[in-house]
């Protein structure tokens, strides 16, 4: 019989594709992949440390695996991703019940290093500089559902954020060429994706390793020009790099969704400092009005941190006053993270973990006001809805209008007592209620 592997993903769409790589390498090489972690030999875990929860979450879910070893319920243990590649000597050393530590550049090896650990081998590889990317002979199997898809641009960041460790984990930036890009989103059309999802750290440095400047703009027009893309979503921008050529991009390609991705971290002058974020006040509020203005019913996605080391109450208000001034369409907010190795770590001025958790509070609850405002605006309108998938419910369905990226924003409860809806289609839907975060409408007729 196969060798049967489990693949399980924590953290970023770009781990997600990461793993999906991982998925196409081993079944190329006659693994049998299986969604259930109790028909597995194998289990390979890709982990993520972004912040003190994700590294929790990874820590838990390993010790899960090895709970599971110990019962006999699977045979082996293989880590892969950010973990690994930031605590690499650690967990080698504190849980010995791991099979495998793989870093990124390895991945390609994942089929040997599975018959290593089935040899009973320890695998332990990992290299200090990651030089990894994607390459266009690596196969990769999609785990969302067909109808859309990620594509990593690039791999690495040269921000130096000084609240980050992606950087030191990932290494410099590495752009893929834009045919490279343009082809896999030719191969995940015909596959049936009808989104495709531009993602790399930081998406507005594309290119600048590559063809030497920013190339972001010529990668849009390019992509949006596959011709089954109905959707085309850009994440990860940089406020300091989003400039009047990639504006120019969604004026131009009506395909790209009217969703701007523009993390902003903080609005007071001397926390962006400290961050180590290029830009000020006066230029990002400036950039969030020009969005506004230049893209036509677009939505600003942004994400905020509170309690960064120094930020004062003064600091802060800031922080509130741009919520209100702005009334961002979606937001996501977190709280620091005190990481070592990072610039931020040894500043003095930390901020008390129940104040963070006070500030967090208070502006969760000036977003859910104006998330609440902002979606009642759609009450009675017709708009258009892709179906992500079925409830248990009969006759409910799971959608999302162009303004909401899978897995981090809200979504439309779709009613159709007729199950005329399929799922990955496109539908007019007209909505009839309204939440803080989600839209209720009724199905009128597929697009």
């Amino acid at each position: 019989m196969k060798t049967s592997i489990y693949i399980l993903s924590l953290g970023c769409p770009r781990n997600l594709v990461d793993s999906e790589v991982l998925t196409g390498i081993l079944k190329k090489n006659n693994y049998c992949i299986t969604d259930d972690i109790k028909k597995a030999d194998v289990v390979v875990l890709s982990t993520c440390v972004f912040i003190n929860d994700a590294k929790e979450e990874s820590i838990e879910y390993i010790f899960d695996l090895v709970k599971l070893k110990k019962q006999k319920v699977i045979k082996k243990i293989i880590i892969t991703g950010c973990f690994c590649q930031r605590y690499p000597q650690e967990l080698k050393k504190e849980i010995p019940e791991i099979d495998a530590i793989v870093g990124f550049d390895y991945y390609p090896d994942i089929p040997k290093i599975v018959e290593s650990v089935l040899n009973d081998e320890k695998v332990f590889l990992v290299k200090k500089k990651c030089n990894f990317i994607q390459q266009d002979n690596m196969p990769r199997i999609t785990a969302t559902p067909k109808h859309f898809a990620y594509i990593k641009i690039s791999e690495g960041c040269n921000q130096t954020c000084s609240f980050c460790i992606i950087p030191k984990i990932k290494g410099p930036l590495r752009s893929r060429p834009i045919d490279s890009i343009v082809e896999e989103a030719h191969k995940l059309t015909k596959a049936g994706a009808k989104e495709i999802i531009l993602i790399g750290q930081d998406t507005t440095t594309y290119g600048m390793d590559l063809y030497k400047k920013s190339s972001l703009d010529i990668l849009l027009n390019e992509v949006a020009q596959v011709k089954k893309i109905k959707w085309l979503r850009l994440l990860y921008t940089h406020p300091a790099l989003f400039n009047d050529k990639i504006i120019k991009a969604y004026q131009k390609n009506k395909n790209i969704c009217r969703y701007v991705d523009l993390p902003i971290q903080h609005i007071s002058n001397n926390i962006l400092k400290l961050m180590g974020r290029p830009g000020n006040k006066k230029n990002i509020i400036k950039l969030l009005k020009k969005v506004r203005a230049e893209i036509n019913d677009v939505a600003i996605r942004s994400s905020l941190m509170v309690g960064f080391p120094h930020e004062t109450k003064a600091n802060f208000k800031e922080l509130c006053d741009l919520v209100d001034e702005i009334h961002f369409e979606r937001l996501g907010l977190f709280k620091y993270s005190q990481e070592e190795g990072t610039k931020a770590y040894n500043l003095k001025g930390q901020v008390s973990e129940k104040i963070k958790r006070e500030r967090f509070e208070t502006i969760m609850l000036k977003q859910q006001k104006i998330s609440r405002q902002l979606n009642e605006s759609f009450l009675n309108k017709n708009i258009e809805v892709l179906i992500d998938k079925e409830s248990d419910d009969d006759g409910v369905y799971f959608g999302r209008t162009q303004y909401d990226a899978p897995d981090v924003d809200g979504m439309v409860f779709v009613k159709d007592k007729g199950n005329k809806i399929n799922v990955g289609e496109f539908a007019t839907v007209k909505i009839v209620d309204t939440y803080e975060y989600d839209l209720v409408g009724e199905y009128v007729n597929k697009k």
